[in-house]
């Protein structure tokens, strides 16, 4: 698939703008549930943990949607 701009309210945007929006709701979600859970005592970094959880979520997303 080709990547193409999106129009947002009349300006044209990159698309990875727009997957790095989802992807950044997607670990806010993630991170609630985790917190809620209190999964993230278990890690040694927690900051550094989300920030990797984001990278995977929104290399995920590109993935999907370059197939």
């Amino acid at each position: 698939m080709k990547f193409v701009e999106v129009n947002l309210l009349g300006v044209y945007v990159a698309p990875i703008s727009v997957m790095m929006a989802a992807a950044w709701f997607v670990t806010v979600v993630l991170r609630r549930v985790t917190g809620r859970f209190g999964l993230l005592a278990y890690v040694w970094h927690p900051a550094l943990f989300v920030f990797a959880v984001y990278i995977i979520v929104l290399s995920s997303i590109v993935l999907v949607i370059s197939r």
